[in-house]
Order: C-alpha cells, then sequence, then structure tokens
C-alpha cells in the first residue's frame, strides 16, 4: 500500500504502517494533553492507542494463520488510523472456509478480552467510555476496546467480518457472486441508515460520519471486485496482454522516448539490452517529470523504473490484475517462463477493452 513502510516481519507476512497512523497518534496525545493531564496524559492517551492497534494487529494474524490452513498465503498487513488490512493472496472460495477465516480476527479479542479479565478479576466494573488519558484503568480500557471491536466487526457489511461472515452464510445457499451483491447491498443500506441517523438525531461526528462512508465505498469496491473476477474466470495474463510493442535501447535519451510516445498510443516503454535482457520501464508520468526538469537529452536509464514484479503469461488474469493494482507500475512486464524474454506488457486499460469487447460479444 502506498505511503506504508516495513515495520518487519512476523511468520512470512510483513507488518507495514501508514504514515497517517502517526496523525492519530498526535491527535490523542493533542487530546490527552486537553484532558488536563498534561504530558502524562498525552504519554498515557498514546500508550492506549499503541495497546489497541497492537490487539488490532493479533486480530489480524488470526485471519492470517486461519487462511495459511487452506494454503492461503498474506503477502502483507498495514495498520491505517481506521484499523489493519490483511492483504490475502485470494479470498477462500469455499463457504465453510471464508467463514473460518472471518470468524478467527474477532474470536482473537474474545481471547484477549477474557485473558484480561481473568487476570485482573471479573468483578471490575464495565465501562464504556474511553478516556485515553486516564492511565489508572489502561486494562479496563483495553478490555472494553476489544469487546467494542467484536461488535464493531460483527456489523454485517463489507468491509468488517461480519459481512464476510454473512456471505459465507449466504454461500452455502447461492452461488458466490450472488452472496456476495447481497451482502454488499447490506453494508451499504446500513451505512446510509446509519449516516442518516446520525444527521438527523445531533450525534453526527466527523469520524463517524467517514467510517458510514468508508463501508459503503468499501462494499460497493468488494462487489465489483467479485464481479470482475468472475468476468476474468477462465481467462490468462496472455489472453489480454499487450503484445505489439515498442522497446528503447539502454542509450536512448528521453526525445526518443518522446517520439514513441507520440508516435502511437504506448505509454510506457520497457528498456532491452542487446542480450534481450529486460532492465527497467520507463512509465509516461516519470518520462514527463523527467523531461520538464532535465530537458530533452537526459539519459533515459537514469529514470528507468525496476520490474521486480513481472508475471508469466499462463497466470490466472485476475490474480495477476490484483498484483497490477497493488504495484505502483502502470504495466506488468510478462515474462516467458522458459527463455526468461519479455513477450507482452499487461496494462489496466488493455484488461478493460478486453472486457469491452467480450460484453459486446456476448450482447451479439
Amino acid at each position: 500500500m502506498k505511503w506504508s513502510f516495513k515495520l518487519g516481519t512476523v511468520a512470512g507476512t510483513e507488518v507495514r504502517i501508514h504514515v497517517t497512523f502517526f496523525i492519530l497518534l498526535a491527535f490523542v496525545a493533542v487530546q490527552g494533553m486537553g484532558g488536563g493531564q498534561g504530558m502524562a496524559g498525552a504519554m498515557n492517551a498514546v500508550l492506549f492507542v499503541s495497546a489497541a492497534f497492537l490487539c488490532v494487529l493479533l486480530h489480524e494474524f488470526g485471519h492470517v494463520f486461519a487462511a495459511r490452513g487452506y494454503g492461503i498465503r498474506t503477502p502483507d498487513i498495514t495498520l491505517l488510523p481506521i484499523g489493519g488490512v490483511a492483504r490475502l493472496e485470494r479470498m477462500p472460495e469455499k463457504p465453510l472456509h471464508e467463514l473460518v477465516v472471518a470468524i478467527c480476527g474477532p474470536l482473537v479479542n474474545v481471547v484477549i478480552a477474557a485473558a484480561i479479565s481473568t487476570f485482573l478479576g471479573f468483578g471490575m466494573v464495565m465501562n464504556s467510555d474511553l478516556h485515553f488519558e486516564q492511565g489508572g484503568r489502561f486494562w479496563e480500557q483495553l478490555m472494553v476496546w476489544n469487546l467494542m471491536m467484536v461488535a464493531f466487526n460483527l456489523i454485517p457489511a463489507f468491509p468488517m467480518d461480519g459481512g464476510r461472515i454473512f456471505r459465507a452464510v449466504l454461500g452455502f445457499f447461492v452461488d458466490f457472486e450472488r452472496a456476495t451483491r447481497w451482502a454488499a447491498g447490506l453494508g451499504q443500506a446500513i451505512a446510509v441508515v446509519a449516516g442518516l441517523w446520525m444527521l438527523m438525531s445531533g450525534h453526527a461526528s466527523p469520524v463517524l460520519i467517514l467510517i458510514a462512508f468508508f463501508v459503503f465505498m468499501a462494499a460497493g469496491q468488494e462487489a465489483n471486485a467479485v464481479s470482475q473476477r468472475q468476468a476474468f474466470q477462465g481467462m490468462r495474463v496472455e489472453d489480454a496482454m499487450i503484445t505489439d510493442f515498442r522497446t528503447i535501447p539502454p542509450a536512448a535519451v528521453l526525445r526518443d522516448v518522446v517520439d514513441l510516445l507520440i508516435s502511437g498510443s504506448q505509454h510506457d516503454f520497457p528498456m532491452i539490452n542487446p542480450q534481450g535482457d529486460l532492465l527497467g520501464l520507463v512509465t509516461r508520468q516519470r518520462l514527463i517529470s523527467a523531461l520538464s526538469e532535465h530537458g530533452p537529452l537526459h539519459p533515459a536509464v537514469l529514470i528507468l523504473e525496476s520490474c521486480e514484479l513481472q508475471v508469466p503469461g499462463r497466470m490466472d488474469l485476475a490474480e495477476a490484475l490484483s498484483a497490477l493494482d497493488s504495484s505502483s507500475s502502470p504495466a506488468l512486464p510478462v515474462i516467458d517462463p522458459i527463455t526468461g524474454r519479455l513477450i507482452g506488457l499487461l496494462t489496466a486499460e488493455n484488461v478493460g477493452e478486453l472486457l469491452m469487447v467480450r460484453a459486446a460479444l456476448k450482447r451479439a
């Protein structure tokens, strides 16, 4: 995910944190200082939020290890101000598998809350009013936070676990795409009703309105993503890749690339050495930026983007497109697995054109 950096790797999964998370820490620190506790209140607030997001991370690892039991890897987990995002390499295909993977996250929070309650005693007073700056109630607040996470995540709306649990239950009776549409529709309805209720009742807050908007958008994106995967079912990268493309040599300057850009519809140009090896990609965005900064005689090799992510032509198209979406590059090189030579480029634009052609043929 863009604007995130790596904290470390746990059991083969990268743990990343988004830069906006530090804005959240700054906000709660200011809130803690404003509670009359000064710097001590700020420290308590930051400590509590850090502990709360450690619980969020453990929640995500509940999903990770459950998915791994079904042979699904998780490349990374990213911590955001609104929670954590575990990026599974693919979604579970069977309803029972998705049900188990979805429910294991909230179960981790139940275990954490139960452990805190067990070690500190069941007689503690339950109070959902969280004051970050009050250090004396740290463990009670952390227990309440975990129980609130369970309740919030079980709301049957994407991207919460409750939405995936609801889809998994529907999946026992209807096909995956229809189950997704119904679950997404319910999630969007809940977001709209919650948003309207907050506005009309006077209980609206910018954060809650933002969450409702995020839930509405995420539900729609999930439905579109599943429809897209269904449309790509059975298709390979070689069905959608660009095979008629131009390359540039290592000695090319920016003016040479501009000539190719203007003379055709290709936007990104692979650089190939005399031995036929792929050195990298000159993208249109970087080309225009370097042109205004360095002029037309600047060596193209100095603005080259490395192509660490390369895909074979026989790779599943939906899987490759997911890799393209998560990549910062606008095009993925398609490599012949035997010769190692470049045989095509995969771009979102070309995939979109393929979908339009297939839709037209289907109507015909």
